[in-house]
């Protein structure tokens, strides 16, 4: 059975600089069982109710300003899987969700940004799921208990996005240090995944400290040209020091026999920031 998965996947400037959070994302196609196909929750795609990607080939999403051309020149060509997003439908429905699907949508930078790293060849097929940023977190707990049998199919359920989102107040520039706003939220979001505390973890905004400011409600502010290219007032130079790479395994104890992910301290600081 395959892990569930959640990953920071940093600026997207991680696709194509070096850096620690890169080369931990880089191990991860090494480090875990090849899935059959990967179904990535992305913090870059909110909607109303559930919503899941069923193109049969993705285009790929450049949903980020000012940036370099080299980025924008970046494709990762993965297959979708309708299958699969019939599949995960039926499950969601079968919860009592209201879920619909999308035969346009391609595959945004929390996405392609970490496959790209993770699996290079773009041979594994892609499905996105979107959030539904108005719900709270026992929406999306039930959401994840719906989609639970696909890890047993060969599915790696990944959640890709950023702990701490609100580019409005981190400090920019590679040495900047780690707002104590943002440690604090991190640290009490690490211990309750850790402890498997799903009620704390369901009640976050009222519980977490700082939550307020941490996961910015409505992130999608922070990026205007969701589907355009062009040049923002966030470049390539101004990329806030954040924790890049924590792995957080959302099965807990149904970790598989034999996988252990390196220890938390191996990748839970370098470079990159949040997009």
């Amino acid at each position: 059975m395959l892990p569930t998965l959640y990953i920071s996947h940093g600026s997207p400037m991680l696709a194509i600089e070096d850096g620690v959070g890169r080369a931990f994302l880089r191990s991860l196609g090494v480090l875990l069982p090849r899935p059959r196909a990967i179904l990535c929750i992305t913090a870059h795609w909110e909607t109303d109710q559930p919503c899941l990607s069923s193109a049969a080939q993705p285009q790929t999403i450049h949903d980020f300003l000012g940036f370099p051309p080299a980025l924008y020149r970046l494709r990762y060509p993965a297959p979708g899987a309708p299958d699969l997003a019939r599949r995960a439908a039926h499950l969601l429905g079968v919860a009592g969700l209201a879920v619909r699907s999308d035969e346009q949508r391609g595959l945004d930078h929390g996405t392609w940004s970490a496959l790209s790293l993770a699996y290079p060849e773009a041979d594994v097929p892609v499905v996105q799921l979107s959030v539904q940023n108005a719900r709270d977190g026992r929406h999306h707990l039930q959401v994840g208990r719906a989609l639970r049998p696909l890890r047993a199919e060969g599915v790696l359920i990944l959640g890709s996005g950023s702990a701490v989102h609100n580019l409005r107040e981190l400090a920019r520039g590679r040495d900047a240090p780690v707002a104590d706003w943002a440690q604090a939220f991190d640290d009490w979001l690490a211990a309750r995944v850790t402890a498997g505390d799903l009620a704390a973890l369901a009640d976050y905004r009222r519980l977490a400290p700082q939550a307020a400011r941490a996961p910015e409600r409505g992130a999608l502010s922070s990026h205007p040209g969701r589907r355009r290219r062009g040049r923002g007032r966030t470049g390539a130079s101004a990329l806030p020091r954040h924790r890049q790479g924590r792995l957080v395994d959302v099965g807990l104890s149904l970790r598989p026999a034999g996988l252990e992910p390196p220890p938390l301290a191996a990748y839970t600081a370098g470079p990159g920031g949040s997009a």
